[in-house]
């Protein structure tokens, strides 16, 4: 299938490693030029320069940390000035500590918000502008399975999460007549550093082992196994195609059904 996004220029934020990097190689193999950011600088530029190499596309690296309201206006500076514009914005981000309501300070509850919410209402505002005049873009974010059945422990991600939800579906039917999509893409369990944090972090407070709670979510999981990163991105570059014009204001999952609900 021809996606039709050769040549066309995307953003990928926290994109060094995991999904934002699985997104990032995806993209790069459909002919996009990529603006790539994370915090890691080392990380990020073995990041650009694997894709760089692997597919031809020009892969430019700005090493930030999107929470900063000056960081995001850098990125998005340097990505006009290398491209002149930004058709497909992929935001993107660490999950937030995990942990119950007690645990977590108003400084935390801040800095979750500035993290997962601000900066993707910060880095839509920054590029929004012009896919409105060239009547074509796509912002795809990535959430979690956590907007649509709240995972234990995880009350921050559950609850910011779920707010970026309500921003892209709201935003969604203001730009739809613009030619500009706006869809969230819900990773489940997969096998990425987060999970594997995760996991290490339950088995540490029940005396298990991380390979015992990877265990216990597979058991979860009607396909029986985690994700692979390269299974997500495909969903995601379909949505930032041309195929994917007639979609917007979704939360697709890609969880191998854990997802129990019926919508």
């Amino acid at each position: 299938m021809d996606l039709g996004l050769k040549g066309k220029i995307a953003l990928v934020a926290a994109s060094s490693r995991g999904l934002g990097r699985a997104v990032a190689e995806e993209l790069g193999s459909e002919g996009v030029h990529l603006v790539l950011c994370a915090r890691g600088a080392a990380a990020l530029a073995e990041t650009a320069k694997s894709i760089q190499a692997a597919s031809g596309v020009r892969v430019v690296a700005v090493a930030a940390d999107l929470s900063q309201l000056a960081d995001v206006a850098r990125v998005v500076g340097v990505a006009m000035k290398e491209f002149g514009r930004i058709d497909i914005l992929v935001t993107n981000g660490g999950g937030p500590p995990a942990g119950p309501f007690e645990s977590h300070s108003a400084d935390v509850w801040h800095a979750a918000v500035r993290q997962t919410l601000d900066s993707v209402v910060e880095l839509t505002r920054d590029v929004l502008p012009g896919m409105k005049e060239r009547r074509w873009g796509r912002i795809i974010n990535i959430t979690s399975i956590a907007v649509k059945q709240p995972v234990d422990n995880l009350i921050l991600s559950n609850t910011v999460r779920a707010a970026v939800t309500g921003f892209a579906r709201t935003l969604a039917n203001e730009v739809a007549a613009f030619g500009v999509t706006v869809n969230n893409v819900m990773p489940g369990y997969t096998r990425t550093d987060r999970v594997t944090e995760l996991a290490n972090r339950n088995a540490k407070l029940k005396g298990t082992s991380s390979a015992d709670e990877i265990a216990v979510w597979e058991k979860q999981i009607p396909m029986a196994r985690l994700g692979e990163t390269r299974e997500f991105a495909a969903m995601v570059a379909f949505l930032a195609s041309e195929r994917a014009s007639y979609v917007t204001g979704s939360s697709i999952a890609v969880d191998g059904g854990w997802i129990r609900g019926l919508l």
